[in-house]
């Protein structure tokens, strides 16, 4: 029994949901998401709650059931609130500014590193921050992803693109030789 699948799903006043065919279909606030539902599992509607039920107990339906209601479960939450992710960048020089949809990195390469926002995800800068948001959750984090992976920061003196909060493990540095005799 899949514990997440289990619970049912809230849906909040400015959010409408609609089964409509092989699909599930979500109007908000932030936009329109559509789902395609999975195999193996039923949708059950009732007032404002969505629940999912497996049609058999097959290996497959039970992986099945989990994923649907999280997946609807970020959608319902994309279109009401949005998602957003916050990259810093740190280092002498480094910067980032937009030019209209496409993000523009000095990050100490030679030339500006440009990186075209996909459809649906919008890019701001302030600083030296990046806030990428968007209804799209696994959308927004791989943009985010593909955006830190253009300069990782490094272990010595953690210059690069990082998650806000995220933790870099320090490195000590070549010792002086001589300094220890």
């Amino acid at each position: 029994m899949s514990k997440i699948g289990k619970k049912p799903i809230i849906i909040p006043d400015n959010v409408e949901f609609k089964i409509n065919g092989g699909f599930l279909e979500l109007k908000g606030a932030g936009g329109v998401i559509s789902l395609k539902i999975l195999p193996h599992i039923k949708v059950k509607s009732e007032d404002k709650t969505v629940s999912f039920v497996p049609e058999n107990d097959s290996k497959q339906a039970r992986a099945n059931w989990g994923t649907i209601r999280a997946l609807t479960f970020n959608a319902v939450v994309g279109v009401a609130q949005g998602f957003n992710k916050i990259l810093e960048i740190e280092g002498v020089g480094f910067k980032a500014n937009m030019e209209g949809d496409i993000l523009v990195l000095n990050i100490g390469y030679s030339h500006p590193v440009k990186f075209v926002s996909p459809e649906g995800i919008k890019i701001s800068v302030e600083k030296n921050t990046i806030k990428v948001s968007g209804i799209d959750k696994a959308l927004v984090g791989e943009t985010a992803a593909k955006i830190r992976a253009l300069k990782k920061p490094e272990p010595y003196k953690g210059k690069g693109i990082k998650y806000q909060g995220e933790v870099i493990r320090r490195k000590a540095g070549k010792k002086v030789a001589g300094a220890a005799k």
